[in-house]
């Protein structure tokens, strides 16, 4: 089934209702949508003469044409490259070389490319079409004849998402149609139930997850909310949802510390805000609380990867509002249980399923695991085997199926041959009032093969000494997992996703190491 019917569907049976929003602002309804959907697929197949399995990809800040162009796209039997926006032009050059994209859609917001940077495209890639949204070549494109949906297979590509690259060169996910829509059902069972009088709100980049989620709000004629600013401004967010009222959004954990402080600030709590669903990054025990106390039962935690997209387990609203649970805060502190479509195991580096309470590498299966990597069959053959996604990802499964990660492989520290999972450090820093972020990372160390060592960003006009930080440590872990040296930092390095590079603060420590 090709997820433009998706589209159609809603706009034959809800053609009134309205789809895009820019602010409190609606632009367009259902069947408006539609229709300029249609146009556009026709003009990509007809005056662009792209062919069905041609790879279009979208440069575009957050904006009302990204909507549009994606259901044209697959309206059209094409395949979405979605880029982030805020990537470096070689990067954006990679993914264009690496997908063999025909086209390329810019613009949006401050996501234009400069003139340099397209002339580099245009150098790497000589048939490479670049259209910008705001000018005449996409208003002409969306002038002509509408096309009918274009027949897709269930494993035809949809999506070809590249990964973040923070190990090497980022590899292009292969999601197909059928992959997508068991992502959109699962949300229904797994996160939050979706009415027509909701919104949601894009405030972290479409060419993510928060994209991903445009499905189950179309399925059911919901309203697609762009912010004025393009972007994610807590102030924004919080006068939009007590405006518009009802109001969902996808958010990183930063993002989420950042509207809780913007609402601590304000007074009124979440009002306007129906679900939070939050992930792509580890959310502390501490964060999770306070964002419950200020903001309200509002909260979904989901745990994927680009690899299984927004589907790998899930804690729901009723699991952070148990707080009669005798587990409570361990359950909190977990990224839930295992979505319906999907199976999760904690396996040993033999390939056994280990039992409850033991750690392991987390592996996957199930109707949202992706078909490859784009034209790189020794990394699909790394990670698909014996038919389970190998997330790289290090956890551990209680008895009663929630999943609790640890780190990454790669992060793991090794001292004296014991295992020391950095969150779990973390989490006990920010138990400290004046510790805004902390990330942990070993050091190599001649004796130990490695040391445990943390960079702190404090609070603004506040101060964590070494010495309290030392205290807190021993009170809560084994004096062998507490840092040997806090290095206190501004900020912390993160990638476009706002993931911290912990690979950049290994680097830093060698660098330091050294003089």
């Amino acid at each position: 089934m090709n997820l433009a019917h998706l589209l159609a569907r809603t706009a034959r049976v809800f053609p009134e209702r309205p789809a895009l929003l820019v602010g409190a602002r609606a632009i367009c309804s259902y069947s408006r949508l539609a229709r300029r959907v249609a146009t556009i697929a026709g003009g990509l197949r007809g005056r662009l003469g792209l062919q069905a399995g041609e790879r279009v990809a979208l440069l575009l800040g957050n904006c009302p044409q990204y909507l549009e162009l994606l259901y044209a796209i697959w309206h059209a039997g094409l395949v979405a490259v979605p880029i982030n926006g805020k990537l470096h032009a070689r990067e954006v050059a990679f993914i264009l070389e690496d997908s063999l994209a025909s086209l390329l859609f810019v613009g949006g917001g401050d996501a234009a490319p400069s003139p340099a940077a397209a002339a580099m495209w245009s150098a790497c890639m000589p048939r490479l079409r670049i259209i910008a949204v705001e000018d005449g070549d996409y208003r002409r494109l969306a002038a002509g004849e509408p096309l009918a949906v274009s027949v897709a297979a269930p494993d035809d590509i949809a999506w070809l998402f590249y990964t973040s690259g923070t190990t090497g060169r980022p590899k292009g996910v292969m999601l197909s149609h059928r992959n997508l829509l068991a992502m959109t059902l699962s949300y229904f069972a797994d996160v939050d139930q979706v009415e027509p009088a909701d919104s949601i709100l894009y405030a972290a980049p479409m060419s993510h997850g928060a994209g991903m989620y445009n499905f189950v709000h179309v399925l059911v004629g919901a309203r697609h909310v762009v912010p004025e600013s393009g972007g994610f401004d807590a102030a924004e967010i919080i006068e939009l949802a007590r405006s518009l009222r009802q109001v969902s959004l996808f958010a990183a954990p930063t993002m989420v510390r950042r509207l809780v402080d913007q609402a601590a600030a304000q007074g009124g709590g979440g009002d306007g805000i129906k679900t939070i669903v939050y992930g792509g990054g580890p959310m502390y025990l501490a964060d999770i609380q306070r964002a419950l106390t200020v903001l309200g039962n509002r909260l979904v935690q989901i745990y994927g990867q680009g690899e299984s997209p927004m589907t790998i387990t899930a804690l729901s609203r009723q699991h952070h509002a148990d707080r009669g649970h005798p587990r409570h805060l361990d359950r909190l502190a977990s990224v839930g249980v295992a979505h319906s479509v999907v199976e999760v195991i904690v396996a040993d580096a033999d390939g056994r399923s280990l039992p409850a309470g033991e750690i392991g590498e987390i592996w996957v299966r199930g109707e949202t695991v992706m078909q490859g990597y784009w034209h790189n069959p020794e990394a699909t053959a790394a990670t698909l085997r014996g038919g389970w996604l190998h997330t790289g990802d290090v956890g551990s499964l209680d008895s009663d199926g929630f999943l609790t990660l640890r780190d990454r492989n790669k992060d793991v520290i090794i001292s004296g041959g014991a295992n020391i999972y950095p969150r779990e450090v973390e989490e006990v820093l920010l138990q400290h009032p004046a510790v805004a972020e902390v990330a942990v990372v070993g050091r190599p160390n001649a004796e130990w093969g490695e040391e445990v060592v943390a960079f702190v960003v404090c609070r603004p006009e506040a101060s964590a000494p070494s010495g309290q930080l030392d205290r807190l440590c021993l009170q809560s872990i084994a004096r062998f997992k507490r840092p040997r040296e806090y290095f206190f930092v501004a900020e912390l390095p993160k990638n476009h996703y706002g993931k911290v590079l912990k690979t950049e603060l290994r680097r830093q420590c060698a660098e330091s190491g050294e003089n």
